[in-house]
């Protein structure tokens, strides 16, 4: 394994922030774990339209709205937790004109470090669009930051929901709205409560997993004031001027065939399965079979199970044991075949537009500055068409191949929660005037201590990019990998975060 050094930084008790931001529509939010680590999980992706909708800046009195409320500390096994709620601008730009929304944000800590001071992580989830999993234990990554940090999570925050969304009846006013939910706010949000909640306002340590990790690196590039140090987990952006979506999908199907390939190696027996099942798909009347929701599989469809089933620890096994059960058994001599009801409800699951639309409408977005994406992947797909046409593959005996993380506007007709969007999404893809989210100027001059964990088959995140942007920050500290997939934040215990840690720290030293 390979690993790039940059100098090290000692760093004291971290606080880690699950910053979900919070609908007061439907507040569900996802609290982050650890010893007095706050941490925050920034994703303005998911709650902050609706509450900018539904709170105003004056109380039923006329009163301003507190800008920040705490709530009282309440436990789980091995740690106590306490939230806080903020009152921060849809739009920073127009601050005086703007909606308030409210950030939810759990500061968790060790049982019995409820007053010692420590300072902050604040944890930036991957996404866009997803909230990050409610602390139920003291484990993981958590525990091991809890030997050092308070963390602060934020918990009650739900992703936008395709019915919530609807309230928004005009195309263009949604597509408007939304577009305050990328990275730059994301780090407005984030620099809104450093301000207010960490004492003498001082800069705090960031963890950014995946998609959290593109908004760290445009931290560094905006606001690098507010930080300490920062961790990337298989997160560091394509940085060029333009939408860099070309670039990145160009790269990803490379690997995506890469991980096919390993994929029916393992379980060479899905080979033909799969291709049962496009074939059924695409002899079935409209092209495909109903799903529970209301949406349609087809062939096309089937292949994005590759998001999930391609790029994770244990995705391949989970595929495999789907497909084990892709088929009601006959019953009855001469009953037709079908798909069985376990397999599309599973696809479903997986798929998890329903919960999370959010992904699919900003997706290419989070790559866009000053450069429409014009559907990207679906573009570079067709360059790939030859390896990619799922029905012509079946037909000539083909392994059937995945598609990654990509996602495509037939997929505004096909996934039903998506339906309502496609106008939306439409504008988003032809929207040109984006604002920046890098500062390269600022990167080449970075003066924070970063250490990235960069996992060399990252199916997501693709190793050449990666190489390409760390050349461009200052100090940075690689550690390269194969040992962990893309996940190796969640999977590998508190492994991953305390090999950061020992690069920052001196106990990883330059060699």
């Amino acid at each position: 394994m390979l690993k790039i050094h940059a100098p090290p930084n000692l760093i004291k008790p971290l606080l880690s922030f699950d910053l979900s931001f919070l609908s007061s529509i439907s507040a569900t939010l996802s609290p982050l774990q650890s010893a007095r680590l706050h941490s925050f999980r920034l994703r303005r992706t998911s709650i902050r339209a609706l509450v900018a909708m539904s709170i105003p800046k004056f109380d039923s009195t006329g009163q301003s709205m507190p800008e920040h409320v705490a709530g009282n500390w309440y436990s789980v096994p091995g740690l106590r937790l306490r939230d806080h709620r903020f009152m921060v601008p849809l739009d920073y730009k127009n601050r005086e004109d703007s909606s308030n929304i409210s950030i939810f944000a759990r500061e968790i800590v060790a049982v019995g470090k409820e007053e010692q001071p420590m300072p902050y992580l604040l944890y930036l989830q991957g996404g866009p669009g997803f909230e990050c999993p409610r602390p139920t234990e003291a484990s993981g990554w958590i525990l091991q930051a809890c030997e050092e940090f308070r963390v602060r999570g934020t918990g009650l925050s739900t992703p936008l929901t395709p019915s919530s969304m609807q309230q928004i009846k005009s195309a263009q006013k949604l597509a408007d709205y939304l577009t305050h939910f990328r990275a730059d706010s994301i780090v407005n949000d984030a620099e809104f409560i450093r301000v207010r909640l960490v004492p003498e306002a001082r800069p705090w340590t960031v963890l950014g997993q995946s998609y959290g990790g593109f908004c760290g690196v445009t931290y560094l590039s905006f606001a690098p004031q507010g930080l300490k140090q920062v961790l990337l987990t298989g997160g560091i952006p394509p940085i060029g001027d333009g939408c860099t979506a070309d670039s990145v999908y160009r790269a990803c199907f490379e690997q995506i065939i890469h991980q096919n390939e390993k994929y029916y190696k393992r379980f060479p027996q899905d080979i033909e399965i799969v291709q049962d099942i496009v074939t059924f798909l695409a002899e079935s009347e409209a092209g495909g079979v109903p799903l529970p929701s209301g949406g349609i599989l087809t062939p096309r469809g089937l292949q994005f199970l590759g998001l999930s089933g391609l790029g994770s620890s244990a995705g391949f096994e989970r595929l495999h044991y789907m497909f084990e059960r892709a088929w009601d058994p006959i019953l009855v001599p001469g009953a037709p075949k079908q798909i069985s009801s376990y397999f599309l409800n599973t696809y479903e699951n997986w798929v998890s537009f329903d919960t999370n639309p959010l992904y699919a409408i900003l997706h290419e977005s989070i790559y866009c500055q000053g450069a429409s994406s014009r559907w990207s992947a679906h573009r570079v797909r067709a360059d790939h068409e030859s390896k990619f046409d799922a029905i012509k593959a079946a037909k000539e005996g083909r392994p059937v191949l995945f598609t990654g993380e990509m996602i495509f506007p037939w997929m505004f007709d096909e996934v039903k929660a998506l339906r309502p969007f496609k106008e939306a999404t439409q504008l988003l893809a032809e929207k040109e005037d984006w604002p920046p989210l890098y500062d390269v100027s600022a990167l080449k001059n970075n003066k924070v201590p970063v250490a990235a964990a960069v996992y060399y088959e990252d199916m997501y995140v693709n190793f050449k990019l990666v190489k390409e942007t760390a050349s461009q920050i200052a100090g940075i500290r690689l550690w390269i990998t194969n040992e962990y997939m893309h996940s190796g934040l969640r999977d590998g215990g508190g492994q991953v975060f305390d090999h950061l840690m020992g690069m920052l720290n001196g106990k990883k030293p330059l060699f």
